[in-house]
């Protein structure tokens, strides 16, 4: 907490990462509520989720599987889904390589998640692939709560309200 700041309505976190022992603290705290579930691969939507999901990764001792935005180069075969719109009203459509199998475990990882639009699509890819998606691990959980049960087990760091501006949902 002592690391977030509002920048002008928006939610800076990537202070946080600029700080290693922070940054780690972070990674461990995302990891740790998982550490039993059998996490196989740990899935982030580029670009935050790339960074806590590769990280969160190493730390469960899984692979990382990418979740790319429309126009990102990203070769081989791809499962893609559109997201519902997010918090700023981008409606996305998501890719990720067609590599998971049914023995793999997903465990979802991004910074914050308000509305759930993308961890719901990368959810319905995941299970569309035929593996299970476990749940979803954010630093800040803004998510209202019949989206946070349809998500399945969500963790979280903190809670939007608890950043001292609830009001302020931009990022």
């Amino acid at each position: 907490l002592a690391r977030f700041r509002w920048q002008g309505g928006h939610a800076d976190v990537w202070r946080a990462f600029e700080d290693g022992p922070a940054l780690a603290s972070l990674v461990a705290a995302l990891a740790q509520p998982w550490s039993d579930a059998g996490i196989t691969r740990v899935a982030g939507v580029e670009a935050r989720g790339f960074l806590l999901g590769g990280a969160v990764a190493v730390q469960l001792g899984a692979g990382f599987h990418a979740v790319r935005k429309q126009g990102a180069l990203f070769p081989g075969p791809k499962a893609k889904v559109l997201a519902a719109p997010d918090y700023r009203g981008f409606a996305h459509t998501l890719a990720m390589q067609d590599t998971l199998t049914r023995d793999d475990v997903v465990l979802m990882v991004d910074d914050w998640a308000e509305r759930g639009s993308q961890a719901r699509a990368v959810r319905d890819l995941v299970v569309s692939s035929g593996a299970t998606f476990a749940g979803l691990s954010v630093i800040v959980d803004q998510l209202d709560p019949p989206t946070r049960s349809s998500l399945g087990p969500v963790t979280s760091i903190v809670t939007a309200a608890e950043l001292g501006d609830p009001g302020a949902r931009a990022r």
